[in-house]
């Protein structure tokens, strides 16, 4: 396998919240994980099978680092990129203390060149914006807290 997507498939990982990423080419495979941020990151080269690690494990001390939310959670729909404007020189949809009602934008999240604008789904005061201007995003990532 060619350095050059080795060290492509790293900036992509380390860009992203993807904590492991697995490819495979002919007979050839890379597995790149990523460790907790409190251990430093690991980088393997197999070839041919080879063990993962239990995926429940990985799935609750991700509930372990996520904090506990007051009041009505926006998520992600989608995998994607935050946006608090429209555009970069625009101002944001909304600051922490703006009242919103239901349906109004908050902000926008782009995937794939797409950009999808969600909407608030409760109508309150913004209580705080959990994720900065241009961040990369999971599925049901908490965006913004609404009470």
């Amino acid at each position: 396998m060619d350095i050059r997507k080795v060290k492509k498939l790293i900036e992509l990982l380390e860009a992203s919240d993807i904590a492991e990423i697995e490819i495979k080419e002919g007979e050839e495979s890379v597995r790149i994980s990523r460790a907790p941020k409190s251990a430093p990151s690991q980088l393997a080269f197999q070839q041919g099978p080879s063990i993962l690690p239990a995926p429940a494990a990985a799935k609750e001390a991700e509930a372990k680092a996520t904090p506990a939310v007051k009041g009505n959670v926006i998520q992600s729909p989608m995998v994607g990129t935050f946006y608090r404007a429209p555009s970069p020189s625009s101002p944001p949809f909304v600051e922490v203390g703006t009242h919103v009602k239901v349906g109004d934008v908050v902000c926008i999240v782009e995937a794939m060149k797409m950009m999808n604008q969600i909407e608030a789904d409760h109508a309150g005061v913004v209580e705080a914006i959990l994720v900065e201007d241009g961040e990369p995003v999971e599925f049901d990532q908490a965006l913004i807290t609404i009470v």
